[in-house]
This record gives structure tokens, sequence and C-alpha cells, in this order.
């Protein structure tokens, strides 16, 4: 395993997308062990894309216009969905942390899942950058694209949790300010609105 591949892997985890805004957001809003769950919901996401990769389904959503299609409006309307929960959120921050700690974090996984599994462009992803990575002197392709795949995800919780812990210190500083609470929720709302148009835009 190159340090190149683990410099690039970490550029990339570090670029804020959707999975860092929704573990930010946890994080500002309902504390640091929702934000784990978050982060661990995001990671399970790139399961299915990896695998996809290795399995050369991501060549066949990549050719396939209908496919690739279909997902892509599947998870911009989801991108879209959470824009507007999320402004309809209400109550202090108090509250929803409280929540976290009594109730199961299971809905939290699930979210952040979803939000890896319905961009298209994930699988995609990893099929032009892993293979990059790739050794032929040693052996079988599958259990390196396998290793390099397994190294990301790891990478990818791991900075997930950095920063999904900083925006719960925040939270916690600021769980009284209404003001500070509901220009969060816009901003994410916002955020998550401009990924998902950009998605529904892009192109393959």
């Amino acid at each position: 395993m190159s340090i190149e591949f683990l410099i690039t892997s970490l550029i990339v985890v570090l670029i804020p997308g959707t999975g860092v805004v929704y573990t930010v957001m946890t994080g500002l809003s309902a504390g640091r062990r929702a934000s784990i769950a978050a982060a661990f919901g995001c990671t399970l996401g790139i399961i299915p894309a990896l695998l996809a990769s290795v399995a050369g389904l991501a060549a066949i959503l990549h050719t396939s216009a209908v496919l690739f299609q279909v997902l892509k409006y599947a998870g911009a309307a989801y991108l879209i969905y959470l824009a507007w929960m999320t402004l309809r959120e209400t109550g202090p921050a108090d509250a929803e942390r409280k929540q976290a700690t009594t109730k199961a974090l299971l809905p939290t996984v699930r979210t952040a899942f979803l939000i890896n599994i319905l961009n298209p462009k994930l699988s995609v992803f990893f099929l032009a950058f892993l293979p990059q990575f790739i050794d032929p002197a040693a052996g079988s392709a599958v259990p390196q694209l396998l290793m390099l795949g397994s190294v990301f995800m790891a990478m990818t919780f791991l900075v997930f949790v950095a920063y999904g812990s900083f925006a719960a210190i925040v939270g916690a500083r600021l769980i009284n300010s209404d003001t500070f609470m509901r220009w969060m929720r816009r901003g994410v709302a916002v955020a998550f609105a401009g990924f998902g148009m950009r998605l529904a835009l892009s192109d393959r």
C-alpha cells in the first residue's frame, strides 16, 4: 500500500460532502454519541459501492444510463427530503441530546447509510480510483481492492468521528441558543438541498 494512496484517500475523505454535513449536524444537535453513529452509518454505506466495484457492477452502472439515472434521482430526492425534514425540526438541542442517550441510534445509522448508498457516483468513484493503486506484481487484484477499500473505510470513519466530535463540543457550548440552532438547521437544509440538486444535474 503506497503513501500516495494514503495521502490521496485522506484528501478525498477530508473534503466536506453529504456524509460530513450529516455527521456534523448530528454532532451539533445530538452530541458525540449520535455523531459516532452517523459516522458509522456513512462508513457502512461505502460497503455496497466497494463490493460493486470489486464485482464489476460499477462498470455496468457507468455504462447503463437508465440505472444510473434512477439511482441518481433517488439519491437527489432523498437529500432534498432530508433538507425538508431538517427545516421542520424545532425545539432545543438539549432535548435531541437526551433522546440520543436514551433511544436507539439505529435511525441515525440508517439515514447516514442511505445517504451514501443512494449516491451512484460513489461506485463509479471506486471503479476509477482504486485500480490506480493495484500492484500487478502482488497477485490477484480482488484482495488488493478489498484491502484498499477497507483502509479507505477506516479512514472515513476516523475522520468523520473527528468532525462529529468537534461539532459536538461546539454544540454543547451553544446548546441553549435557539438562534444558533435555527440558523444551523437552515444552513444544513440548504447544504442538503444543494447536494441534492448537484447530484440530480450531474453527469456520469
